[in-house]
């Protein structure tokens, strides 16, 4: 994978975000091998509420699973994204719209432009190249 640029947040910012417990995640598999499904399974044992987001599936992990971002009731803290960097922007004009606190790109996900897109509409957290399982395991 080419050496992609990080994001500017400090352990301290990443280790505050596991404080939040909706985590929506769009993209979210049903194939146990892919990170996609046991990055959400490891949250989901870690005690988080996560939600699955992905059009093709009615349910993933025994919860319901919701097509778009918004569809999914409720407040989300956290948009965990498993897309490829350029299918990021239907993704990025849904969060900003269900206004979540958190936007975290996974490990080799990254596009400039989107991230604008959510910052512009003032979420400044967007995480990006990061895996919400090894920031954990690292961070905890």
């Amino acid at each position: 994978m080419e050496n992609m640029e990080r994001d500017v947040f400090t352990d301290d910012d990443i280790r505050k975000i596991y404080s939040l417990k909706n985590i929506a995640v769009v993209g979210m598999s049903k194939n146990p091998d892919k990170a996609a499904h046991y990055v959400p399974k490891y949250l989901i044992e870690k005690g988080f509420n996560v939600i699955p987001v992905n059009p093709t599936a009615t349910e993933i992990l025994g919860r319901k699973c919701y097509p778009t971002l918004l569809d999914v009731p409720g407040d989300v803290d956290v948009v965990d994204v498993f897309r490829p960097s350029d299918q990021l922007m239907p993704v990025m004009e849904e969060s900003v719209k269900i206004k979540p606190k958190v936007i975290w790109l996974q490990e080799g996900i990254h596009n400039s432009e989107a991230e604008d897109v959510a910052r512009k509409a003032g979420i400044s957290l967007v995480i990006f190249n990061r895996c919400m399982l090894a920031e954990h395991q690292r961070l905890f």
